[in-house]
């Protein structure tokens, strides 16, 4: 995917990864309190996984990936196997353009990394069933949902935004990885990667959105 040693530029006021965690969690947090009065109605329950299957993009932040990718390694053995085959055909399939089902659905249609959900799976509600046209929202809360992804994104202004599971491809990189924990921002290391895949510079997402 890249070259191993690529070299990119760190921001010396750059925060670092565990400041960020903690600033992700806090735009959570206000975002879920700014929801409640529009989900107070809303339909959906554990188990209702037609945003999972059907409606989700499952776009993430590079941040939020890095939290998912920790999450992953608590999972052992023949669980470990089967997530990661669920990884790898989910990606398959989003590469063909064909449908792919969340890969982090158990059999009983319940997220096995509910706790550290990114925000497009967080954002999702229904104030109607949502088979055939997709979730019924209020037009405040979807405006409050862009804003807080551009939050995100200003947050990760060293990362990128994309597909789970291209996202999470970037991660498993061992010097991608490493340059993005240093703080270091190097686009054109990706580009190839990032043009094909439909990936996104948080930077530049930001930037134009103001």
């Amino acid at each position: 995917m890249m070259e191993e040693g690529i070299r990119g530029n760190s921001a010396p006021t750059e925060r670092r990864p565990g400041e960020k965690l903690a600033a992700l969690e806090a735009i959570y947090r206000t975002h879920e309190k700014a929801l409640q009065p529009f989900v107070a109605g809303a339909i959906c329950r554990p188990g209702c996984s037609f945003c999972c299957t059907h409606f989700g993009r499952l776009d993430v932040t590079t941040l939020e990936g890095l939290v998912i990718r920790g999450r992953l390694s608590a999972f052992k053995g023949r669980q470990k196997i089967r997530m990661q085959d669920r990884i790898r055909r989910n990606r398959r399939l989003k590469s063909q353009g064909e449908a792919a089902v969340c890969p982090f659905l158990d059999a009983a249609q319940r997220c096995r990394i509910y706790p550290v959900r990114p925000f497009s799976c967080r954002q999702l509600y229904s104030l109607r069933p949502c088979e055939g046209k997709g979730p019924t929202v209020h037009r405040q809360a979807a405006a409050l949902a862009q804003e807080t992804v551009q939050k995100i994104q200003r947050l990760d202004d060293t990362g990128y935004s994309g597909h789970l599971t291209y996202i999470l491809a970037l991660l498993e990189d061992r010097s991608f990885r490493r340059l993005y924990l240093a703080g270091g921002f190097d686009p054109a290391a990706i580009s190839a990667f990032g043009k094909s895949h439909g990936i996104v510079i948080n930077r530049r997402a930001s930037q134009e959105e103001r």
